[in-house]
């Protein structure tokens, strides 16, 4: 699969595709739903993904807390998985920001990436000020010159699919319904951090993630799956993501114990999946109090864990 960070000068194999356009944030249920109607509708040609890198709420909030269901690297991933041949990553900046719709519809999707057909969501909005909608996208398609599909709301658990509804669950501490709604276990990403080590010294020795740019859930203790250099068997394991206030407030950190597993992590790209909240974070008066409940806690996560299926 290619990735573009433009719209400009794109090699001529990749234009003419039919595209799916969006967020595309967690490729939950509603995402997929966008992604099959631009496969329908290609009739022959490949499918691509248009998406915005920044999001847009990233320019125009820049001091919002972190927000991401995934880093763009493992959105792409899934993108591919789900047959998309290329993603055209449209810088979101001050010029992106003041085009009008049919600009955009213009100068980025009929001149820019030379689309055949354009999939969009329902709820979908573009150019300045949001001032086009999905309505305005099909005038302007026939305007330029390329199709236009509008994808109806897709609902789970009652409610409309949507990253919104993901983040919620998230921070409400319901990683089970952020996974209804995406279809999988959310997971974080990244390389494993040296920390302050005291883990070890208290037989839990943990991998440590800092979130960054991915929203932060509720900070407390989960049931956790491992996977270790993107390959290989989900290992169980308990994780805490919080500051530790027993052993000093520091920057929300993420920490897995790995069950049954003894091996150098540091430096490793590790993927957790949050599969259940055990409990929030707790104050201990002594080290001795927070080992008893570390042991009590892996006993709940090996509980729980066995009782839901991997992925």
């Amino acid at each position: 699969m290619t990735v573009l960070a433009h719209y400009r000068h794109v090699p001529s194999d990749l234009r003419g595709l039919s595209v799916a356009l969006g967020n595309f944030d967690g490729v939950h249920a509603g995402h997929r739903a966008v992604l099959e109607a631009a496969r329908t509708a290609a009739q022959g040609i490949d499918l691509g993904v248009a998406t915005f890198e920044p999001p847009p709420r990233a320019f125009f909030r820049p001091d919002d807390p972190p927000f991401r269901l995934y880093r763009p690297a493992r959105r792409n991933q899934r993108l591919q998985m789900l047959g998309a041949r290329a993603v055209f990553e449209l810088p979101f900046n001050a010029d992106m920001a003041a085009m009008t719709d049919e600009v955009f519809a213009r100068d980025v999707l009929a001149e820019g990436l030379g689309a055949r057909h354009v999939t969009v969501g329902f709820d979908f909005r573009f150019g300045r000020g949001r001032m086009g909608d999905a309505a305005r996208l099909s005038s302007l398609g026939r305007a330029f010159g390329f199709g236009v599909t509008v994808v109806d709301k897709i609902e789970a658990l009652d409610q409309k699919a949507s990253s919104t509804a993901i983040r919620e669950a998230l921070i409400a501490g319901a990683p089970e319904k952020a996974a209804a709604l995406l279809g999988h276990d959310w997971i974080v990403d990244g390389v494993v951090e040296h920390g302050e080590k005291r883990g070890r010294t208290l037989g839990f020795p943990t991998a440590n993630l800092h979130l960054g740019e991915l929203i932060h859930p509720r900070h407390g203790v989960y049931a956790v799956r491992v996977r270790v250099d993107r390959d290989g068997d989900w290992i169980p394991g308990v994780a805490n993501f919080g500051r530790t206030p027993t052993t000093g407030i520091r920057d929300p950190l993420l920490e897995a114990f790995l069950f049954d597993f003894d091996a150098d992590l540091y430096g490793r790209w590790i993927e957790v999946a949050l599969v259940s909240y055990l409990r929030p974070e707790l104050t201990f008066a002594a080290l001795d109090e927070m080992v008893v409940q570390m042991r009590q806690d892996c006993d709940d996560a090996r509980t729980r864990l066995a009782q839901t299926a991997a992925g």
